[in-house]
């Protein structure tokens, strides 16, 4: 008798200004996940946080050039995740009619980017559901995602961070002057992003103070708490760290370098990610002396486990022409389309794409629910 598959949730879309890449994620684990051992239902989540059952068919999902994939509420039913006698369940919910049940779940992965998904309250709504899930706890995810609190965190574990100052939304109204001056101190350039953003939206380099109120208003747009951070002289290493399986350590992949050419991009920003083609590309595993690489994968390590976070995180750092390496910030639901540097860091650390969903699903349905 053959064992039945696990059944996962695949949840993606969001309210974030991530949800068109959050799609892309999706399109990608929809294409390489093992269907012989998992029952995949697709769950996309509409930009104003409505619940649906989406298409299978990657094509829909998929980032394409001049193309951006949207969930609407018509992309499906409305679903709904509620607990039962049996364990969790996603119901269908119809104007008028009982709830019905539609499948039990197994794992939820949420392969959310930004603020509400991967933040910290959708995981907050598995933890309620009792029902587990791929990816950092609640309170990784929160302090992942606010970089402002994880340069504290870090800082207080002993890690390096580079000189930043934070900009609150009552700093702003009522202290701009202060918070003019506290940003003089740093040296230029700065970059100014949204303390809880993403792919580098609202994000802008500024070398003249001239344009600091503008950055700043800007990168409110997409987050009313803003980080200046001086910028720093090294080139971006990034490193993926996997959790341990049972009691084991977490494990960093080689690390690799993001390389922009900065005559037609000042920094790696939203287009050079994930819209123009030619104005970075990834060198996996990065040119650098061995002991400089482990150091980058030590500090990824360590990175994870400040934080508390589980199962997946990508580690971003700046190595300086004297090889000091300074941590930039954790992501823990990093990119994760077949394309994305965590997964080439993995298949350049001998494991493919599909091996590596199958471990992130693993090592959920290793860990238990509730406090751990």
């Amino acid at each position: 008798m053959s064992q039945a598959k696990v059944r996962i949730a695949l949840l993606f879309g969001g309210r974030s200004g991530e949800h068109a890449i959050s799609a892309a994620t999706a399109a990608g684990v929809l294409k390489a996940i093992d269907r012989d051992k998992y029952d995949v239902i697709p769950v996309g989540i509409t930009r104003d946080g409505r619940w649906v059952v989406a298409s299978d068919d990657p094509e829909l999902w998929e980032l394409r050039s001049g193309r951006l994939a949207e969930v609407t509420a018509a992309s499906g039913s409305e679903v709904v995740l509620a607990a039962s006698s049996d364990g969790p369940q996603l119901q269908v919910l119809e104007a008028g009619s009982v709830p019905a049940a539609l499948s039990q779940v197994d794992v939820v992965f949420p392969v959310l980017h930004g603020p509400f998904g991967e933040d910290g309250t959708v995981q907050g709504l598995l933890e309620l559901a009792d029902v587990r899930y791929v990816g950092s706890g609640v309170l990784a995810s929160a302090v992942g995602m606010d970089k402002h609190y994880m340069k504290v965190v870090f800082a207080a574990h002993g890690l390096p961070v580079g000189p930043y100052a934070v900009v609150t939304p009552r700093d702003w109204s009522h202290r701009r002057e202060d918070v003019l001056t506290r940003v003089k101190e740093l040296q230029l350039p700065v970059f100014v992003k949204p303390a809880r953003a993403g792919s580098s939206l609202g994000v802008t380099r500024v070398e003249d103070l001239a344009d600091l109120e503008r950055a700043i208003e800007d990168a409110q747009v997409h987050d009313p708490k803003v980080l200046v951070e001086e910028g720093l002289a090294g080139r971006e290493i990034e490193v993926a760290v996997l959790g341990g399986r049972g009691d084991g350590p977490p494990r960093a992949s080689v690390p690799g370098e993001i390389v922009v050419d900065h005559a037609s991009h000042a920094f790696y920003d939203f287009e050079a990610k994930y819209i123009e083609e030619g104005p970075a590309r990834l060198e996996i595993p990065a040119d650098l002396p061995p002991a400089v690489s482990e150091r980058v994968r030590d500090l990824g390590i360590r990175a994870f486990e400040a934080i508390g976070a589980e199962g997946i995180a990508r580690v971003d750092t700046f190595v300086t022409p004297d090889g000091e390496v300074t941590l930039n910030e954790i992501n823990t639901m990093p990119g994760f389309t077949p394309i994305s540097m965590y997964p080439k860091l993995w298949e350049a650390s001998g494991l493919s794409y599909p091996d590596l969903i199958d471990e992130l699903v693993q090592l959920a349905l290793e860990r238990p629910t509730g406090l751990r």
